[in-house]
């Protein structure tokens, strides 16, 4: 367009309802587009002042060294002095001596991280390494320093002079033993350079990367590193730019043909038995650890994948058309992948590393695209969203990967954002809490101790609008015989937490509160103007048909028993404890397949085994609490809410 020729345009004018959103949301990771990260002026002070002054001691192009901390840690330095359970330190993510990474278990650290890159960072900033485990701005010293060293090795001596031509340094720093993950590391680095990113990290400071879109990667120069291809691994059913082995599950019998393990031949999707759930756990374990429990029959557990920590590197263990056992309720498994990650619930951050994140997301990515599952909290869901199949198994029922899981970043990884698309009053709404912010406490219950507040992804939800107003009692959690019981404050009690991204229909406002049907009852959340956990929401949603009578909902969604064949047994299906009471409204999640896949013997040898049993009631999926659930279509109608 000619200078002489510009067009002037009247901006459109924001709610005032938005402008809140828009400030608060400086606190979660945002990734923007090159021209808007270009517009976007550099934090100053604190951890942005470290990284610039140790780029320019040691020469290391300040966009490179705040991309690589970006991809690490988010530019976090939660550790307090501690490693991580993967054995990195600050920023930087400085990996000490193997050893000192080794998990809970005792398993030895994974192979690919950098042997002693804690140590070789100290001493070229002469420094001791306890120095750089809890000073930050020595921790960003000595990437820097690690940075350059490796820059001046791969480019005969010199300190390479483009910021595209770190590209190999880039790659060395990731600790990769194969080139093809050298260069994934470093691919993600140079997107984040592109791109640019800000953010407002957990102790409260805002980082900036101005985008450089025109940067171009000298890839060529990866040749530089002693690097072996990665192995063929052809069973593997991966994205072609992850990390991805194939080591089977144990498919093996134990006392007799009915007793075996760990998952069902099926031949999904095929006919009935689709895919349209992913289910994301954490192993509570090592990954090494979890590989090996799969590969072993008498477990009677086992996942489609495992994806490490310290560097995301993703083992398959279950083919995609085979049913793995990992859900607590077999509908689920029928039509569900799971995906177990490295790490411990309760520990939260410190498990959940940016490179875990970014692999899952490829996967779930490619997944959800092979199998056509909707990128949203109703498909994309954790284990602690899964619904029990009966009301006696609720309690036992999992919560991972829990309330410090950062669902609004992976899901942003995952190409979806949570933005308003509902009025200031909508009827519905979408749980938004910004993550760095959200600091919430919990307690670990299991050990009967505080977990010291941190950011999660979370709300508690109370019986009446303040903040001294009991937490929810859930009905299927705590015993009838004591229904005043208030909700708590454990991680565990999934009952009374509404999580990022999931939608529910408003049931009434008042001041900085909002509540909203659940489970069969009202509870309300804190949604503080100056800085909202919940985003107005147009969709659509379910109502009972008449005024009169309740809606049972169900945790499965099996054919009615007279459709079962003669030779395999009906599968129960009772309601659980919650119902939609005349009035009430859940977000709808569409419609759910009717079918039961009877699998009972290793050898298919017992009459009817593995047939997929297909039903004629119509149900529909719902997002009911904390965990989906499913109504009978002729129960309920579907209607528009904004």
């Amino acid at each position: 367009m000619g200078k002489n020729r510009v067009r002037v345009r009247r901006m459109r004018r924001i709610p005032r309802f938005l402008w809140a959103t828009m400030a608060c949301m400086l606190g979660a990771v945002l990734v923007f587009p090159a021209e808007a990260a270009a517009q976007t002026p550099p934090g100053t002070g604190g951890r942005q002042a470290e990284f610039a002054a140790a780029a320019a001691e040691f020469t290391v192009p300040d966009s490179v060294l705040l991309a690589v901390s970006y991809q690490e840690t988010l530019w976090e330095s939660h550790s307090g002095g501690q490693p991580s359970t993967t054995g990195q330190y600050g920023p930087m993510a400085l990996t000490k001596m193997p050893g000192d990474a080794a998990d809970a278990k005792g398993d030895d650290p994974s192979p690919t991280q950098a042997p002693d890159a804690l140590t070789t960072a100290a001493t070229l900033i002469g420094a001791s390494p306890a120095t750089l485990t809890t000073d930050e701005s020595a921790n960003i010293r000595g990437g820097a320093a690690l940075l350059a060293s490796d820059g001046r090795s791969l480019n005969h001596g010199a300190l390479p002079s483009a910021v595209g031509d770190w590209y190999a340094a880039v790659a060395k720093y990731s600790a990769s033993s194969t080139r093809d993950d050298a260069a994934q590391f470093a691919d993600d680095v140079y997107d984040t350079i592109r791109a640019g990113a800000t953010r407002h990290t957990d102790d409260g400071q805002t980082l900036t990367l101005t985008a450089q879109p025109g940067v171009r990667p000298d890839t060529a120069a990866l040749s530089e590193l002693p690097l072996t291809p990665r192995p063929a691994t052809g069973e593997a059913q991966c994205p072609r730019n992850l990390h991805c082995d194939f080591v089977p599950a144990a498919y093996a019998q134990n006392s007799s043909i009915s007793d075996y393990g760990n998952y069902d031949l099926a031949d999904r999707p095929n006919k009935n038995l689709t895919i349209n759930y992913i289910v994301l756990h954490d192993t509570e374990g090592s990954y090494t650890g979890t590989i090996s429990l799969f590969q072993n029959p008498a477990a009677y557990s086992s996942a489609n994948y495992v994806v490490r920590g310290s560097d995301g590197a993703v083992t398959q263990m279950v083919p995609n058309s085979d049913v793995a056992w990992h859900a607590g309720n077999w509908y689920m498994n029928m039509h569900a992948i799971g995906i177990e990650q490295e790490g411990y619930a309760i520990q939260g951050a410190t498990w959940y590393t940016e490179r875990l994140y970014q692999s899952t997301a490829r996967l779930v990515r490619s997944l959800a695209n092979r199998y056509h599952i909707p990128l949203d909290r109703q498909h994309i869901i954790g284990h602690d969203n899964a619904p029990s199949p009966t009301t006696a198994r609720i309690p036992a029922m999992h919560w991972d990967p829990g309330p410090f899981w950062n669902w609004n970043h992976f899901m942003n990884l995952l190409g979806r954002y949570t933005t308003p698309t509902g009025t200031q009053h909508s009827k519905v709404i979408t749980i938004n809490p910004v993550f760095a912010r959200n600091i919430q406490s919990v307690t670990d219950c299991e050990q009967n101790t505080p977990v010291a507040p941190q950011a999660a992804s979370f709300v508690y939800l109370r019986t009446a609008p303040n903040a001294s107003a009991p937490l929810f009692n859930d009905p299927g959690l705590y015993p009838k015989s004591s229904p005043g019981t208030p909700g708590s404050t454990c991680a565990a009690d999934w009952g009374d937490k509404a999580s990022a991204g999931q939608q529910f229909a408003v049931a009434g406002r008042q001041d900085d509160w909002v509540a909203i049907w659940w489970d069969g009852a009202t509870v309300w959340f804190e949604n503080p103007t100056t800085c909202p956990t919940a985003t107005p929401t147009s969709t659509l949603v379910v109502r009972p048909k008449t005024d009169t009578t309740p809606v049972p909902t169900y945790g499965v969604a099996y054919p009615n028993p007279s459709e079962f064949p003669s030779d395999i047994p009906a599968a129960a299906m009772t309601p659980l404890p919650y119902t939609i009471q005349p009035g009430q409204s859940y977000v709808y999640g569409g419609v759910t397949p009717t079918d039961y896949y009877y699998a009972t013997s290793i050898d298919n040898s017992v009459p009817g085994d593995h047939t997929d049993v297909l039903g004629t009631t119509k149900y529909l999926e719902i997002q009911l609490g904390h965990r989906i659930a499913f109504v009978k279509a002729s129960d309920v109608d579907v209607v528009p809410v904004g």
